[in-house]
């Protein structure tokens, strides 16, 4: 049995970093069941909500899709390790200079530090740290808490 995905969509008042004043942001939040099957439905529905928010469709459409997909099989498979009784939350948070994403799984994370730099001919072999590298390439920012079950990624929109 397939649990749905739980959806949250709402306008409020952030304060950005390095900023006085609070801007109107979109707040967008699903709750993912552990299942992979799920995945491009969730990446699905927050894109059409950060294209309708004013991300642009190319970077909606490869930037966000691909490290949204990602992350989230990576919270899924090595977070919650497919368990069915966990879930992964999606937060997003659209400004008009960036778009913020957090994926936060139920696991209890992992050390960033041990990924080597997999595009070194020793490490072309290794099993890990593919996901990481990849969504490096494809956001401008990428934050790991310091648990190691929460990454946010920021794209910027201009």
């Amino acid at each position: 049995m397939t649990v749905p995905l739980r959806l949250s969509v709402r306008r409020a008042d952030v304060a950005l970093p390095g900023t006085v004043a609070p801007r109107t942001a979109l707040r967008i939040s699903v709750r993912v069941p552990s299942e992979l099957d799920v995945v491009e439905q969730a990446v699905d529905v927050v894109a059409r909500h950060c294209i309708a928010a004013g991300l642009s469709a190319r970077r909606a459409r490869f930037n966000l899709r691909v490290a949204l997909c990602e992350a989230l099989a990576n919270a899924m498979i090595y977070g919650n390790a497919l368990d069915p009784a966990k879930a992964v939350e999606v937060h997003v948070t659209v400004t008009e200079p960036q778009l913020r994403v957090e994926v936060v799984d139920e696991g209890n994370g992992f050390d960033a530090t041990h990924f080597d730099d997999v595009c070194l001919p020793d490490d072309l072999e290794a099993t890990g740290g593919r996901g990481l590298f990849l969504i490096r390439q494809l956001v401008d920012d990428v934050y790991l808490n310091e648990r190691g079950n929460t990454i946010c990624m920021v794209l910027r929109r201009a």
